[in-house]
């Protein structure tokens, strides 16, 4: 029986998931050379592979030289895709690539046709060690001062793959992410770079390069996707700055420079990509909830980031906006198709209830957390954001277990996810009269 692409990608996933975890739990992973218990493991693997940056436990000093190897390669893994490496192993040995499993690419790359498939997968690993490769040299000049060559060179990869993935992981330690470079201009640009870059989505990247002399040429879907990342970004960026303009727990008693700095920090990293400049527990209520919505969008489709995406958005809102026009879904002088409008719908609909439903049951295990925080952490891992306002390693084991299956729904798609488990629909001739409803 041949699996449905949605079947394949998720099923690929959990193998990857499941893998990570029993590497994670062998003693030689941990810093103490202790065995990791299977439940810590599988979350701190499936963050990792779903390039959330939610932690149990702190990276940094918690797991061993090898065990932060193995977070670090499930991170690059779960950024690409497995089907893209799955796709490049193939090509190194030799194998031929089938229709079925060009099919499977298109499906997990979200692009339009099967056709270039292959060469396409080729430029993604290419740009993909480009672009954190010039990060790495970015990082090294700060990090190489502070820390010396071993761990300099260390953090610099870590840290540029794990920015370009979106995941957010950090190996400082104490908890403190990138607090510690708040001031810091050149780790601010690298790091924020690295995200935004992750964020766009690898076509859109070749799509602005193959038509920078004449932008009017460039698709739809790069429009939708460069026109909403840079509302949302300056946005959120002076939104953050406002609301926490005079909050002496954040950025209060900062200087001018480092308020502006920090702002636009936060602001990216809510693009899911979990690192913080800024203790998130110490934002007030209002940037919280700001986080919260910025972090259910996320980044675009074809991208390593998480969320229901930048398109899905700007779809909904033309929508909208069409319906009190009383005229056709378009932009930039095209029009959406019903399909795209539907399956758009469909996503926000779908990633709204999921965590509404898990905010409800976390609540209802954690009475003692305040809801606003439980939100926090429910959105932060269905966008797979991996912010937190610290609660992730005082939450049940239940709670645990929910986080991860919304991780694992937020990588891979919500929408496919249902797909999978639904299966395929037969087809239905039969076409029923039209009912009136009343909205």
């Amino acid at each position: 029986m041949r699996l449905s692409p949605a079947k394949v990608i998720a099923g690929g996933f959990l193998a990857i998931i499941l893998m990570g975890a029993l590497l994670l739990m062998l003693p030689i992973s941990s810093a103490g050379r202790e065995s990791t218990s299977f439940l810590n493991a599988l979350f701190t693997s499936t963050s990792a592979v779903c390039v959330t940056g939610l932690t149990v436990v702190d990276t940094g000093i918690y797991w061993s030289g090898f065990g932060q190897l193995v977070i670090i390669l499930l991170i690059q893994v779960g950024g690409l895709g497995f089907m893209t490496l799955a796709t490049l192993l193939a090509i190194l040995t030799g194998k031929k690539i089938g229709l079925q499993d060009r099919i499977l690419a298109q499906e997990a790359l979200g692009k339009f046709e099967v056709q270039g498939v292959v060469s396409f997968i080729i430029k993604i690993i290419k740009t993909s060690v480009l672009i954190e490769g010039l990060g790495i040299l970015l990082l090294l000049l700060c990090f190489v001062p502070r820390f010396g060559w071993g761990k300099g060179l260390w953090y610099s990869i870590f840290h540029s793959i794990s920015a370009f993935c979106n995941a957010g992981f950090d190996v400082l330690g104490d908890g403190r992410s990138l607090a510690v470079f708040r001031g810091d201009l050149l780790v601010n640009f690298a790091i924020t770079t690295l995200i935004i870059c992750g964020g766009l989505g690898f076509t859109v990247m070749y799509d602005l390069a193959a038509n920078r002399k004449r932008l009017r040429r460039i698709s739809l879907h790069s429009k939708l996707v460069v026109s909403m990342t840079l509302l949302l970004l300056f946005t959120g960026a002076l939104l953050f700055f406002v609301l926490e303009f005079r909050n002496a727990a954040t950025i209060g008693e900062a200087s001018l420079y480092e308020k502006i700095l920090a702002s636009w920090f936060q602001s990216v990293t809510t693009r899911t990509a979990g690192f913080e400049s800024i203790p998130q527990g110490a934002l007030t209520e209002s940037s919280r909830f700001l986080t919260i919505l910025l972090m259910f969008v996320g980044g675009s489709p074809g991208s390593t980031a998480g969320g229901i995406k930048t398109t899905t958005l700007a779809v909904a809102l033309l929508s909208m906006l069409a319906y009190v026009r009383k005229s056709d879904v378009h932009a930039f002088g095209r029009r959406i198709g019903y399909e795209v409008i539907n399956k758009a719908m469909a996503t926000v609909l779908i990633g709204f209830v999921l965590v509404l439903f898990s905010a409800l049951v976390l609540s209802i295990e954690n009475p003692q957390i305040q809801f606003l925080n439980i939100l926090y952490e429910a959105v932060s891992a269905f966008g797979t954001a991996g912010l937190s306002t610290g609660i992730t390693g005082a939450l049940t084991g239940l709670s645990k277990v929910l986080l991860i299956i919304l991780m694992f729904a937020g990588r891979v798609g919500a929408l496919t996810v249902v797909l999978a488990i639904a299966g395929k629909e037969r087809k239905r001739r039969i076409h029923y009269p039209e009912g009136r409803v009343m909205l």
